[in-house]
């Protein structure tokens, strides 16, 4: 008989995950933390030496966008837009969007249930069209100010090479809250310690 197919992950808590059968217990929100502040955007490439972004930084920056926009999101609004991205922090990947499609269906249905139960866990609201919306906008203008500011891309080949057609914002969203300089990524421990406080002032 074929053993049953298994992705085991252990957390730093000791607590085991399978990827493959996720429940909403699984994890604490320490592990999330710190799988978001180990888990590296733009494939750990970065113009700060030693100093890779991670998805708790980048989620914060998302955040702290929406929180500037109108209408302001109320708790459980803000607590969707934090974990937009928290299932790679289980998986500790996040795969760029133009390889995603060469991944297979399998990888998509591992993003959905864990997506799922993440959802369950934190009682995140349904995005309708309209938050949807504004979430894509904040989330792509982001993404075009990582792309130069981190990265080391030009405004010119945001544009051109990765099809980004937001504006590079020049103020880092995370400065005027946290100080530092602009636009650094934050060592990890740093980065899990932010985003679990904000985890839990959103809770």
């Amino acid at each position: 008989m074929a053993k049953e197919a298994r992705a085991w992950v252990r957390l730093p808590s000791g607590r085991r995950l399978d990827l493959l059968a996720p429940t909403p217990f699984d994890w604490t929100d320490e592990d999330l933390a710190t799988g978001l502040a180990r888990t590296f955007r733009w494939g750990g490439h970065s113009i700060w030496p030693g100093a890779p972004l991670s998805v708790a930084q980048h989620s914060l920056a998302v955040l702290a966008l929406r929180r500037a926009a109108k209408p302001a999101p109320g708790r459980a609004e803000a607590r969707r837009e934090l974990l937009h991205d928290a299932e790679e922090g289980l998986t500790n990947f996040d795969c760029i969007s133009p390889l995603k499609p060469f991944l297979g269906p399998g990888f998509l249905q591992l993003q959905e249930r864990l997506s799922a139960v993440i959802a369950t866990r934190y009682a995140l609201p349904a995005w309708d069209a309209g938050s949807k919306k504004l979430h894509k906008k904040l989330d792509i203008a982001m993404a075009a100010a990582e792309a130069v500011h981190v990265a080391g891309w030009s405004a010119q080949e945001v544009r051109d090479t990765l099809g980004i057609r937001a504006a590079v914002m020049a103020a880092d969203p995370l400065a005027a809250i946290h100080g530092g300089e602009p636009w650094r990524p934050w060592p990890p421990e740093l980065a899990a310690e932010r985003f679990l406080a904000e985890l839990r002032r959103v809770a």
